[in-house]
């Protein structure tokens, strides 16, 4: 009873305390505390509050602060590949937009200055089909400029949906003044582009099949192609020989002799001019008793499967013996003649490959060696003409079903089936394609150029880029070595048209100065002053055709296609003014550009500079769900960045782009979103720390230098360094994932489980001026000051609301972008310049006793020895040479172990590589501060304060003299 009352009497002196000799206060233990407190939120609201960001960086034109802080620095251009205006964003566009905010944005960072133009790919079909769907029949009344005009509305209004779908992601970027390839500067860039090439004489009309969309009524190029499955009739058809069958061998004399064809393309019979064989293979002759069959030796034994024939081999022969032999076409009058091409296979088929010029490239080339008419039948809608009734009018696909029944009342199909294959798409409409020959025109692949073709030059210049992932090279390298010449040329409307003009006989007329006159105005009024005036108008006065001094012109109405377009956006953005120089440091886009503006681009710039538009080219892959399967509406497997940044925030999309390695197919899904989400309440968390414990902290007053440090707070610091030369190096080789991994295991497990776990007794319980506090605050700001700039970049929402709250110097940037990133000096101060080699090994000898005593310290627990660390005192015995560092370190121990007492004790030596020490954990003596909850044999000395520690009643003490200089001042 009387412990009991002597303790309560205790308390109550305690809680009154002698200030000089009259006047008694009240002291409460909490406020001697140096508790935590910020207005920096742990729930981030990023709904909510980044609009409000995205509104203050209007107003303080965070993009233009950004350039005139950069003016004057190395530049360093990632040139934008334009998204189509069709539509909103979708998480493919949202990967590729933040990836290159992370590229521009760490390289503003870094001290460049790295402008970022955004653009937009206006022109085209898909836009004029929807234009087409809301006009309906009202279009065939409308002139072509009204047409145009309805395009360009419907463009401008995705433009900016998409410019506020990527600005609401975080995307910095000139989005007031962005380019468009429907504007007159763009438009006079693509016409001069077009015209480079058509002065050296590389362009030219001609006849040639090419692919051909029935559904859109146009001409497509290589990389507007896609491959689908497709099921077609798969037909075997007797081929009657007409000509001297001894001429082959004599064994066919006096015989009724054919060869069999094999197609998958029925509607390609009615063009049929010609039988291919190839001429290094073997040829057999297989006598049925009715009929003798050539076929390919190769192939032989399948033939007679498909068909349903069997006989014996009567001939054998080489395919040059079939040279210019003759069969009957099998519906029609007419002629088959037999040629020799390389391209016949022996792989499927029967070795003899019908041949319709007007409907196949290898075709075309091989009715051009001899002399075959290559004239189409097939119209624009893909409808067969001037056939016979079975099949005339009817569009190529349908018609298919009416020839095979020709054909078999004609007695001639040998052989029927279905065959589902990949067949050629186009990749606008994705609708099955055809080969069609019609009057295009084309830019050659061997026109000459300084230093060789156009492709020699362009295989040349890919050899000095650098291509991320290392593959693009050979990808690219062989899509140039193969193509055939660039068909440009489309039969649309809303386009760039191919600006030429022709006299009544016939010439092209191809004047420099009439060249540059339409450029001139192309650039003032934009393309539609094509539609707009007559040739009288557009020409210069007095101007006459080279060849018959004619002075009547008309203009050529196909447009350019979109690729070239696309393509033409290097000249039209980049070498025009100082900070956008020519050619770009870097293109990053998806792996399909390889066909389409990587391809295209590069073909322009070495027609119109010589040279590659770019230094570098990245790709990234596509965006797929946890199965594996692209995302599409169709499938309902599409996650949408618009409506994820409207539920959980654009940082949590742009933190999911940084997550992914961008190289491959990446994968995403709800839950995933989700896991990133709690990632980056983690880091957030961490900053919330920091800026909690900083409170009452000024840099130019409270800094204390590195040198005058705590040693754990120099050594953190140090590992700030470590990490931020790490990331920076990540962020040059563009690994986002890296970065995205460092920071999190840095926030995470380095600071939040272990130095701030260690540091909270300090930063609380000490003396708010002592000098170990002041250091820990130090410490901390410095990590912050380095960190915000880390994440800034793919953080940008978080990192300016840190920046907000952070302690600021005088003369602070405006916004963390606008800021670089922290060197080593700034972050150590002028001894970052030393090694630290001794105190980098002391201390990763003391964390590594650390993760030692941890484990003792749980085997505590689970025994009931202890309920908490700081329940213990730990024991070491530790070989010589950890013992002299841990020795040197003792009074740093229980802070760094989260214990109340530790004990080094020297121990035998050990084998080399071994840390060889042993951990024995005990209560620790003594009673519960009540204020650090550290046990102390010390608590209750201090008459004035009997329930601290030491340690307390020292910080209390200067407290009291703090407040009582104060007071007094």
């Amino acid at each position: 009873m009387k412990d009991s009352l002597r303790r309560i009497c205790t308390a109550v002196e305690f809680c009154f305390h002698r200030v000089g000799d009259l006047t008694v206060v009240p002291l409460e233990i909490k406020k001697t505390l140096n508790l935590p407190t910020t207005d920096f939120s742990m729930k981030a609201n990023l709904p909510l509050n980044e609009p409000k960001m995205l509104e203050a960086w209007e107003q303080m034109r965070i993009y233009d602060k950004i350039r005139e802080a950069r003016k004057g620095a190395p530049s360093y251009i990632m040139h934008d590949g334009p998204p189509y205006a069709n539509g909103p964003i979708h998480l493919g566009h949202a990967l590729n937009k933040c990836l290159k905010d992370f590229v521009v944005k760490t390289h503003n960072m870094a001290g460049f200055d790295a402008p970022y133009v955004p653009g937009w790919d206006c022109h085209g079909l898909p836009i004029e089909i929807k234009v087409d769907e809301s006009l309906g029949r009202k279009k065939l009344e409308m002139a072509p400029l009204e047409v145009r005009a309805a395009c360009r509305k419907y463009a401008q209004k995705y433009l900016d949906l998409q410019r506020e779908q990527f600005k609401r992601i975080g995307v910095f970027g000139q989005f007031d003044d962005p380019y468009s390839t429907m504007t007159p500067q763009y438009e006079a860039a693509v016409i001069r582009s077009f015209y480079a090439f058509f002065e050296k004489q590389m362009v030219y009309k001609g006849l040639k099949p090419v692919y051909w969309c029935i559904h859109d009524k146009t001409a497509l190029a290589e990389a507007e192609v896609e491959y689908a499955n497709h099921t077609s009739p798969s037909i075997w058809v007797r081929y009657p020989l007409t000509s001297d069958a001894a001429s082959i061998d004599a064994a066919l004399a006096g015989k009724k002799v054919a060869t069999i064809i094999w197609t998958t393309t029925p509607w390609t019979l009615p063009a049929s001019m010609a039988v291919a064989f190839n001429p290094r293979e073997n040829y057999v002759a297989i006598d049925t008793g009715d009929w003798v069959y050539i076929v390919a030796e190769q192939l032989a034994r399948n033939v007679m499967t498909d068909t349903n024939i069997s006989g014996e081999v009567i001939a054998n022969f080489p395919g040059s013996k079939l040279e210019r032999v003759t069969f009957a076409h099998p519906f029609l009058e007419r002629g088959i003649l037999g040629v020799l091409a390389d391209y016949v296979t022996m792989d499927q088929g029967t070795g003899a490959v019908h041949t319709a010029p007007a409907h196949g490239a290898d075709d075309f080339y091989t009715g051009v060696k001899y002399g075959i008419d290559p004239t189409t039948k097939v119209d624009e809608a893909g409808r067969l003409r001037d056939g016979l009734p079975e099949y005339d009018g009817k569009r190529v696909f349908d018609a298919n079903p009416a020839i095979v029944e020709l054909l078999r009342s004609r007695g001639v199909l040998m052989g029927f089936a279905q065959l589902e294959h990949s067949y050629p798409h186009c990749w606008r409409c994705h609708n099955p394609i055809i080969f069609r020959a019609t009057e295009q025109w084309f830019i050659s692949m061997e026109g000459k150029l300084d230093g060789g073709t156009l492709r020699s030059v362009a295989l040349d210049e890919i050899k000095k880029v650098k291509w991320d992932p290392s593959w693009g090279e050979e990808r690219i390298s062989n899509m140039i070595a193969t193509r055939p010449d660039w068909c440009i040329s489309r039969q649309r409307i809303w386009g760039v048209p191919i600006a030429v003009f022709f006299c009544e006989c016939g010439e092209v007329l191809n004047d420099k100065k009439v060249n540059a006159d339409i450029v001139d105005i192309f650039g003032r009024e934009g393309s539609d002053a094509w539609y707009k005036y007559e040739p009288a108008h557009l020409l210069p006065e007095g101007t006459k055709c080279a060849k018959c001094s004619g002075t009547n012109f008309r203009k050529e109405m196909d447009i350019i296609d979109v690729w070239f377009e696309s393509g033409s956006s290097q000249a039209a953005v980049l070498g025009h003014l100082p900070e956008l120089p020519w050619p770009a440091d870097l293109y990053l886009e998806g792996g399909d550009q390889y066909r389409g503006w990587f391809h295209s681009s590069l073909l322009c710039a070495v027609g119109l500079h010589g040279g590659t538009p770019y230094r570098a080219v990245a790709t990234n892959g596509w965006t797929l769900d946890d199965q594996g399967r692209a995302q599409s509406k169709s499938l309902g497997n599409v996650v949408d960045p618009v409506d994820i940044a409207k539920r959980m925030g654009g940082e949590i999309v742009r933190m999911w782009v940084a997550s992914v390695d961008f190289r491959e197919d990446v994968v995403s899904t709800e839950v995933l979103m989700q896991r990133v989400a709690e990632n980056y309440r983690k880091i957030r968390n961490t900053f919330r720390f920091i800026l909690s414990n900083l409170g009452d902290f000024d840099p130019a007053r409270d800094a204390v230098k590195f040198d005058d440090m705590e040693p754990l707070d120099q050594f953190m610091l140090l590992r700030t360094v470590d990490m931020s030369a790490e990331v920076r190096s990540w962020y040059d080789q563009m690994l986002f994932h890296r970065v995205y991994q460092a920071l999190n295991q840095f926030c995470n497990v380095e600071l939040s489980a272990i130095y701030f776990d260690v540091l909270k007794d300090t930063l609380y319980t000490a003396a708010p001026n002592s000098e170990k506090r002041r250091s820990a605050q130090t410490a901390i700001w410095q990590i912050g000051e380095a960190l915000v700039r880390l994440v800034a970049p793919i953080l940008s929402f978080t990192a300016e609301e840190i920046w907000r709250h952070l302690p600021k110097l005088q003369d602070r940037e405006i916004s963390v972008h606008v800021a670089q990133f922290f060197t080593a000096a700034e972050i150590t101060g002028p001894t970052a310049q030393a090694d630290h080699g001794k105190l980098r090994q002391e201390l990763d000898v003391l964390f590594q006793l650390r993760e030692e005593v941890l484990k003792a310290l749980e085997v505590a627990r689970k025994e009931k020895l202890i309920n908490a660390g700081l329940e213990a005192l730990v024991e070491i015995t530790a070989p010589p040479a950890v013992y002299e560092e841990a020795k040197k370190y003792e009074r740093n121990l229980p802070a760094i172990f989260v214990v109340s007492a530790v004990r080094v004790l020297p121990g035998a030596a050990t084998a080399e590589g071994q840390l060889g020490i042993t951990v024995k954990v005990e209560r620790a003596p003594g009673e519960k501060c009540e204020r650090c909850w550290n046990y102390s044999t010390h608590v209750g000395e201090d008459k004035d304060y009997p329930t601290v520690c030491e340690r307390c009643s020292a910080a209390i003490a200067e407290i009291e003299r703090e407040r009582s200089a104060a007071g007094a001042s």
